[in-house]
């Protein structure tokens, strides 16, 4: 076979991946769902383990949308009435009537003049970023970023790659500082919440050294956060990281429509001249399909759920739920990362720890995830739990009761 030799070296660098303990490994298969039933909220079925009930604590649905009954109605009905996918781009005849009111409704969520669906939240920075860095432009990003921005920097190729210490703003003022005359442009780039950590970015700090040095670069200081796991989950209605922070002037919001809002697909908020320049030159908006009808139209039932009445019942109750967690853990002895937002690692320090701690929750009736280098640095080995409002009380005091006997 022509690949042979090629194929020799990838099996060498799986090998090697398994030898260090970083291999993700063979994916689990969900099978079923089981309705809640008593104390007890969803239980997920995998295939190969029979009838045997696993409790599911590392998915991004913060809001339980995915099994709610009127988001499948919506996305049932709206895939009734415009069939199962786009059939294109969407300058190619790919547009469809939810796609403009579901972007007419997150503009309105965000405060913001207009908003842009891509078909994931990753192929909204890959696109948004390289159309908005000119050759004369610095990036400023904090250490910690997602892999999504870090690509999407390198896709970019700015004149100067600034990184700064992880939340240290004063160390993010020096690098601004430091190319005043040397570019004309400065983008601040930042997550809202740290997906493998759950802290936040202080966007309040942020916004203001970008408006204290905005005057002093021609083309201006451009802050733009992906708050992918903090909308939905975050902040008193759920608006992330700018509402919990009061932050005053972010540019440029991106967001995910596949954690709280539990769908599928990307978008990113910002002024009306912004979206209409990314229509124009955003590459994976251009040359990829978009989501589909019944994804948008199920994205704006969510949108509606948590913008209504009940919307601040489920982030109290998710809220509540986290908490719960958290004083857990602490009580026991394990060493966290505290913060109102669900995710909530469970600090472990060392890898071939973490695999184990992952394969007893496994054996527990748990799902986790073991997150080790290079997903996080070095000595940052932890189990990433992701809380729910699908979850119950029940449910949170059954992982805790693992833990617990974990410990032994």
């Amino acid at each position: 076979m022509p690949s042979a030799k090629l194929e020799k070296v990838l099996n060498a660098s799986i090998e090697e991946r398994r030898t260090k303990g970083t291999l993700k490994g063979a994916e689990v298969v969900i099978a079923g769902v089981k309705q809640p039933v008593g104390e007890k909220g969803y239980r997920y079925l995998l295939e190969g383990y029979g009838g045997k009930e696993f409790l599911k604590m590392n998915a991004n649905s913060y809001l339980g949308m995915p099994l709610r009954p009127d988001i499948i109605a919506a996305e049932e009905e709206a895939c009734r009435k415009y069939g199962a996918g786009p059939g294109a781009v969407r300058f190619i005849n790919g547009t469809f009537k939810p796609h403009v009111e579901l972007e007419k409704k997150l503009a309105r969520f965000h405060n913001r003049e207009a908003c842009q669906i891509f078909s994931s939240a990753y192929a909204t920075m890959i696109g948004t970023f390289p159309a908005l860095i000119s050759a004369e432009s610095a990036l400023v990003s904090d250490e910690l970023n997602h892999n999504c921005i870090i690509n999407a920097i390198r896709l970019s190729r700015p004149k100067v790659k600034e990184i700064y210490k992880h939340l240290d703003v004063a160390d993010m003022e020096e690098r601004i500082k430091k190319n005043i005359g040397e570019v004309t442009r400065v983008i601040i780039v930042t997550d809202g919440i740290f997906s493998m950590r759950g802290d936040y970015a202080p966007l309040d700090k942020i916004a203001e050294i970008a408006r204290k040095y905005d005057d002093r670069f021609p083309e201006g200081v451009v802050v733009i956060v992906d708050d992918s796991h903090g909308v939905g989950a975050f902040g008193k209605t759920g608006r992330g990281v700018e509402e919990y922070t009061g932050a005053k002037g972010i540019d440029i919001i991106i967001g995910t429509l596949g954690k709280a809002f539990g769908v599928n697909g990307g978008y990113v908020v910002a002024s009306a001249a912004i979206i209409n320049y990314l229509r124009e030159t955003a590459a994976t908006y251009i040359y990829s399909n978009s989501i589909t009808p019944s994804e948008a139209s199920a994205a704006a039932k969510a949108l509606e759920i948590l913008d209504g009445p009940e919307g601040p019942k489920l982030l109290e109750k998710l809220r509540a739920l986290t908490k719960r967690f958290e004083t857990g853990l602490v009580e026991m002895g394990y060493e966290i990362i505290a913060s109102e937002h669900p995710v909530v690692p469970l600090m472990v320090r060392d890898t071939k720890r973490t695999a184990e701690l992952v394969k007893f929750l496994f054996d527990n009736g748990v799902l986790a995830t073991g997150l080790n280098f290079p997903v996080v640095p070095k000595g940052d080995e932890e189990i990433r739990f992701q809380i729910s409002a699908a979850h119950t009380e029940f449910d949170i005091d059954y992982a805790l009761g693992v833990l617990d006997k974990a410990r032994g």
